[in-house]
Parts: structure tokens; C-alpha cells; sequence
């Protein structure tokens, strides 16, 4: 959920995160799931040097255009839609519980599930209506994958928030991979695949079993603090967030069974007051598992929903399925293997699974140092540089080590890169001819000063 910047990870190891309407979704189907994949095969091309051909649309690319082909293969292959894949499983149970816990009078579901949206968004989508200032460090090319300028992978799932309650929706549940330029190691990939919870309430819905509920009111003319916005009274916004912790625990002890010890850390981001990450004690320890709050009043009212008030979280499949199956590299979900993928063919979707690892192959270690260039250099463009040399026979890229010359006052950095096939054994010689690559590329992509 991204109005919570910092654009969280979720289920991190914590030692202490369309167009006005959205096309396609008849509010007489908001109970329903929507599921259309797009072939992978044919999910991207690119038809000239200047044009992406992506999920049958062009983009012509400008100076913004940073997206490359390794990643536009990744878009349309939709593994939380696959079935008896880990995100799947993860993404039914979701679903189920919230299908089961939350009805509406007629005993339908209350929330609708959308996990067939188009992972291409406006910049506008993926910013500019989550009321992210244009000069915020988020919307820097370093951590994001533009098409183009007005173009780009979503970074989040939230770039639906808008377009979902603008279309009449007031409790939803959107699924689907998103994109991000980012460090590179068992827990961290530029794909990945997160679900957006949102509930809005109205006056009534959210005071009417409060003793006295009536007197009660959802906004005032006040100001903000660190305990609730500008526009919100504070009966309100406690309501609100006491609903949210409810609905989050109910949900993780859903997954994870009884037993969870559950602690709220307050972060107070820009956008959205109050805000929290949800942490959870799981095996002896405490895991971040999303980040969530109470909705920025703008937002819902930009949206059409002018007299309700709402709550939204983020989370992270592939963290919540690495924790629940003991899965202990996210590379992994994207394996073919089919000694990975029939573990995950089970009867019904809460089988308990522990996995069984593959064979552990040997890691080959390798480390390349050189001098930066000017203050363009950003560490996230080497990592991106790698992993489109190495792909995911990459393992691991750390900075091992930034070294000042005392006169040049010229900046070095030494990275590991740690080499490993999920699959198979790699050769000296078949990384020796990668990491050359990275080298050059670096010298030639980068601007820098080999040290090789």
C-alpha cells in the first residue's frame, strides 16, 4: 500500500514494509474475481528501437524509458494466477477468509477480489493520485521501471486504489505483480506480488453498535497531529484503526495458525496518519509482515467518496508464502523446475507443505571494485546492471566495501557477487564469462573506473 511511503517490504526480518474509471469492472461484478491472464509468450516485443510492444499496446520510449527486456519478459506470466503455485495457494486463502469472515446482508462477499489488473499504470495511477509530491525520492528512475514518462510498471498495487473507489467500490482486495528496482539477494526481486486490502466506511457502518453512536461524527474542522489528519475526529479514527488491527491479526493467525504474538509499530509517513507496520513473532522471530493505515482524506475524496472514511494495507506474497512453506529463496517462484512445482499440487488450498529443497549447489563468489563516476552513480543501476547480465544466476550482490581517496577525493566501491543455480552446478569458466560481462558493461553502461 503505497500512500504509507516508503514503498514497504513486507514480511521483512525485523531484529527489534486507468483512466478515471477502471475499464472492465461493472460494479454488478464486485463480487467476483477477476482472473484474465495475458499469455506470457506474447505479453512483449519490442517492434523498433524506439517502440515496446507490451500486452498488446505500443509505448514509445523517451529519456524516462528504463525498463529492459529481461523484466518486460517477466510481465504476463501471472504466478499468483497459476494454479497449485506457492503464491496462489497464498492468494486463495487470503481470499477465502475474506469471503467467509466479511459478508453483507445478503450474505454475499463483502470485498471484491481483482487479480487480473494490468500491471502497466499511468505515472499519474502510481503517484500523482496517492498525493506523492513530484519531487519525492520514490519516483526516482533509479527504483522504478518506466516505459516512458507517462508510463510505467506499477511499483505497488495501491496505483488501483483511486481508480477502484472512483468506480463505486468501498471494500476491496487487488492482487498482482509489481516492479522495483532494488538490491539483490534471497529475499529481494524485481518481481514480486502483493495484495491491497481497502475498506471504507460511513457513519453509520462505522457508529452504529457504538453506545451513544449517533452524536458521533466522521470529520470535523480541525488539524492534523501525530495521532490522526487534518479532517478526521478522533472517535473516528480510532474506530477505524481498531477495525484494521482486528481485521489484520484475524488474518494472519488465519494463515499462520494460533499462537502469534502480534506488536504494532507506528511510522508516520507524509500521506497517511496514522500509519503502522504489523509485526508478527513467528519461530522465535519478529517478522514485518505489511504496512497499513488510515486512508488519506484527499485521496477518498478526489476518489467520489466524500463521507466515508477507510483503512488500506500492502502485503507481500512471496514473503508470506517463503515464511508459511519455509521457501528460502525467492528466486524460486520463478522456478520450472518440477521437482519445486509438485510440491505444491495438493488437495486443498491449506495443505500444510513444508518444502523440500532441491539439491544445494555450490556458490561461486566473485567481487569487482571501481571508482565511481560523478554523482549520477546509483548503487540500484549496478544491481540492475547484473541482474540483466546474470539473471538469476545471481544469488547475492553486496557492497563490501566504499573506499575516499584522500587527495582525489574520488569515491571506490567493491561489491561480492555471489553466483548460484538454483537447478545446477555452475561452472568456473561459465562465470568467469558473466562476470567479465559485468565488468565491461559497468566500464562502457555505467560510466565508472574499472580496478579489475
Amino acid at each position: 500500500m503505497a500512500m504509507l511511503w516508503k514503498f514497504m517490504r513486507v514480511a521483512r526480518y525485523s531484529k527489534t514494509a486507468l483512466p478515471p474509471k477502471v475499464r472492465g469492472i461493472p460494479v454488478h461484478s464486485r463480487h467476483f474475481s477477476s482472473s484474465k491472464s495475458v499469455p506470457s509468450d506474447f505479453a512483449a516485443s519490442t517492434t523498433c528501437l524506439n517502440t515496446v510492444e507490451l500486452l498488446g499496446k505500443s509505448y514509445p520510449q523517451d529519456d524516462y524509458s528504463n525498463v529492459t527486456e529481461k523484466i518486460l519478459s517477466k510481465v504476463g506470466k501471472n504466478l499468483h494466477n497459476k494454479k497449485h503455485h506457492p503464491l496462489w495457494l497464498i492468494k486463495e486463502q487470503v481470499k477465502d477468509h475474506f469471503y467467509k469472515q466479511y459478508t453483507g446482508r445478503r450474505g454475499t462477499p463483502l470485498f471484491s477480489v481483482y487479480d487480473g489488473l494490468s500491471p502497466v499504470v499511468t505515472v499519474q495511477q502510481n503517484f500523482d493520485s496517492l498525493l506523492i509530491p513530484q519531487n519525492h525520492a520514490s519516483r526516482k528512475k533509479e527504483d522504478n521501471y518506466y516505459l516512458n514518462r507517462d508510463h510505467m510498471l506499477r511499483a505497488h498495487t495501491s496505483a488501483h486504489q483511486w481508480d477502484l473507489i472512483h468506480s463505486g467500490l468501498d471494500a476491496f482486495l487487488a492482487v498482482g505483480d509489481v516492479y522495483r528496482r532494488d538490491t539483490i539477494d534471497n529475499t529481494h526481486y524485481p518481481v514480486f506480488h502483493q495484495m491491497e486490502g481497502v475498506r471504507l466506511f460511513s457513519c453509520h457502518e462505522l457508529f452504529s453498535n457504538i453506545k451513544d453512536g449517533e452524536s458521533f461524527q466522521l470529520f470535523e474542522q480541525g488539524h492534523r497531529t501525530a495521532h490522526k489528519q487534518e479532517c478526521h475526529t478522533m472517535e473516528a479514527v480510532r474506530l477505524v484503526e481498531f477495525n484494521l488491527k482486528q481485521v489484520l491479526t484475524k488474518l494472519m493467525t488465519h494463515i499462520f495458525g494460533d499462537g502469534l504474538q502480534v506488536r504494532w509499530v507506528d511510522c508516520y509517513f507524509p500521506f497517511t496518519h496514522p500509519s503502522f507496520e504489523m509485526e508478527i513473532n513467528f519461530q522465535g522471530e519478529w517478522l514485518e509482515v505489511l504496512g497499513c493505515g488510515v486512508m488519506e482524506q484527499q485521496l477518498v475524496n478526489s476518489a467520489g467518496a466524500q463521507d466515508k472514511i477507510g483503512w488500506a494495507f500492502g502485503l507481500g506474497l512471496e514473503r508470506l508464502a517463503m515464511i508459511l512453506y519455509d521457501i528460502p529463496d525467492i528466486r524460486l517462484f520463478w522456478s520450472e523446475d518440477e521437482r519445486f512445482l509438485k510440491q505444491f499440487i495438493v488437495p486443498h488450498i491449506y495443505q500444510k507443505i513444508k518444502f523440500q529443497p532441491l539439491s544445494r549447489y555450490p556458490p561461486l563468489i566473485n567481487d569487482i571494485s571501481f571508482w565511481l563516476p560523478s554523482e549520477t552513480y546509483s548503487k540500484n543501476d549496478f544491481y540492475e546492471l547484473a541482474r540483466t547480465i546474470g539473471g538469476d544466476l545471481i544469488e547475492k550482490v553486496v557492497l563490501l566495501d566504499e573506499f575516499t581517496h584522500p587527495k582525489t577525493k574520488k569515491v571506490s566501491h567493491c561489491y561480492r557477487i555471489v553466483y548460484r543455480h538454483p537447478e545446477r552446478t555452475l561452472t568456473q569458466n561459465e562465470v568467469h564469462r558473466i562476470h567479465q560481462a559485468i565488468e565491461e558493461s559497468a566500464v562502457r553502461e555505467l560510466g565508472v573506473e574499472g580496478r579489475f
